[in-house]
Formats: structure tokens, C-alpha cells, sequence
């Protein structure tokens, strides 16, 4: 069974998106009613501005989200999901590949989502670190040690789990994973604690946009973040997608459920091909491949 897999934040570089757009008059279509959407040329940011433009919250979203959807609508009937998954951000491309959204919906929720985590991240300094080479459950169960708002965030792959929360928390608990034994321990160069309690505004604020809008059956199963299980009732989408703000991504788990489901061809849609890599960590016998007009 071939999988379909949609990445998040920080895999946009400049000049994402050109080549679709220069090949394909259904691309530029797209990317003219995006501009339309946002109410600014988000395709001048894509395919001319500096990394610095492009690592804004509200433009890098909505540039990942573009390139993925736009991706898939290209790909036309070679497009043939039969299940889904999306890391972070990557989970409302998903969504709209496989019909749950409308492109214009899914749009402006991405949109909506990237102003107000923005917002949230303004409230209290706050942040997020890699830890690398321990075990998931050494680092969750170090996280409930320490003083202050720190949680683990991503469990991307074995041995590679983000935690996620307020400055100094962070800096402590990354001194004492070290002393546990992480071969690393990084703070990361984010604006804020995303997938962390400090995420409870913009949650909020998403949840009204989403409780607004309609969600439709998906053409197949998708595996939400926070349950990391297949998922095709437009009722619970909703809930997972409101909760995954300040909820963990079991993007480990659920790697694992899809081979567990069936799954044997992982195809990453979008920029990059980090979730590839991920993908090969939890299970080096897994195909993988990247998306391709």
C-alpha cells in the first residue's frame, strides 16, 4: 500500500514552488488564488525572497501548505492515496489531498493557524530543543521533573524526540538529559514552544475557525498526529486537529501503525525529503521516495 506523507515547518527554502508554477498552467492557477486568499503575493516570498522572509510564521505555513497541495493537484491520477499522514503543518495538506478540506478552506485554517501560534509565541519567551540518542521514555519522564512548563513535543523517530516550552525550563532540562547520557541536547532556533501547553491561545483561536468550517469523509484513512491511528469520521478530525496545537506528534507511532495497517511505500509530497529520512529511522526496510511532476 502506498502511503502518502506531507511535512511541516522548516522545510521551506527559497525558490520553493517555481518549478511548478513555470510548468504547469493548472500550478499557477493555484498559486494566483492563493495570493487571492491571503490578501498578499505569498509566490514573491516563495520564489524570490531571502530565507529570512521566509522563515515568518505567517508566510512559511501557508508556503509549505502551497507547495504540497499544489503538488498533488498536478500530480492529478498518478495522485492515488491509500492512506495519509502529516507532520504538524503537514497534517491540514492531508487533509485537503484527500478532500477532507476544500484548497480555499484549507488555506485560510493554515493561515489562521500561523498568525495565531505567532500571537502565542509573543505572550511568554519561549522555545524548543532536540534531544538526541535517549530513550523516549528517559526524556518524557525527565520532562515531568522539571520545574516550569517543558513537554515533549515530536517523537520523530527513535532516539530523536524535540521537547518543547518556556526558556528556562528548556535550558535546564537540556542540562539534564545531557547528564543522563544525550549525545545531544540543542535548542533550536524557533519562535516558540509549539505543541506545548504555551500554545493553549492560538489553540483556542484555531478551534473557532475550524468548528466554522466543513469537513468532509476523506477519500482514505488518514493518521492524525495525536492519535497516530487511522482516522476517517469528519467529527473526529476535527477534535484531533483542534487538540494537536498543544498536543505531542506521535509522528513515531504513527509511521509504525501505517506499516502496522499495510503501508509499504512511504512518498513524501512537498519540499524537502526530511520526512523520508524519519521515516528510514523508524524502519530502515521502508521504501521511501519523493513526489515528483
Amino acid at each position: 500500500m502506498k502511503a502518502y506523507i506531507f511535512p511541516g515547518q522548516g522545510a521551506q527554502f527559497s525558490g520553493m514552488g517555481l518549478d511548478l508554477f513555470e510548468s504547469s498552467p493548472l500550478a499557477q492557477e493555484y498559486f494566483n488564488k492563493a495570493n487571492d486568499v491571503l490578501g498578499f503575493s505569498i509566490t514573491d516570498i516563495m520564489f524570490t525572497g531571502s530565507d529570512e522572509e521566509l522563515k515568518q510564521t505567517k508566510v512559511t505555513q501557508p508556503a509549505i501548505f502551497l507547495h504540497s497541495v499544489i503538488l498533488t493537484k498536478v500530480l492529478g491520477d498518478k495522485f492515488q492515496p491509500e492512506m495519509v499522514a502529516g507532520h504538524s503543518l503537514g497534517e491540514f495538506s492531508a487533509l485537503v489531498s484527500v478532500g477532507v478540506l476544500s484548497f480555499e478552506d484549507g488555506l485560510k485554517l493554515v493561515s489562521t493557524r500561523a498568525l495565531a501560534m505567532q500571537k502565542a509565541c509573543e505572550i511568554q519567551p519561549s522555545t524548543m530543543a532536540a534531544v538526541l540518542g535517549l530513550d523516549d521514555q528517559i526524556v518524557v519522564d525527565t520532562c515531568a521533573e522539571i520545574d516550569g512548563i517543558v513537554v515533549a513535543a515530536n517523537f520523530n523517530c527513535p532516539g530523536q524526540l524535540v521537547i518543547s516550552g518556556s526558556v528556562p525550563s528548556i535550558e535546564k532540562a537540556c542540562e539534564v538529559l545531557k547528564e543522563k547520557g544525550a549525545k545531544r541536547a540543542l535548542i533550536l532556533p524557533v519562535g516558540g514552544a509549539f505543541h506545548s501547553p504555551l500554545m493553549e491561545p492560538a489553540r483556542e483561536e484555531l478551534a473557532a475557525a475550524i468548528e466554522n468550517t466543513t469537513f468532509n469523509k476523506p477519500i482514505c484513512p488518514i493518521y492524525q498526529n495525536v492519535t497516530a491511528n487511522a482516522v476517517t469520521n469528519p467529527d473526529e478530525i476535527k477534535k484531533n486537529l483542534i487538540t494537536q496545537l498543544t498536543a505531542p506528534v506521535r509522528w513515531t507511532q504513527s509511521v509504525q501503525q501505517m506499516i502496522a495497517d499495510g503501508a509499504t511505500e512511504f512518498v513524501e509530497v512537498g519540499p524537502g525529503n526530511v520526512l523520508q529520512g524519519l521515516v528510514k529511522k523508524i524502519d530502515r526496510n521502508a521504501i521511501t521516495s519523493t513526489a515528483g511532476i
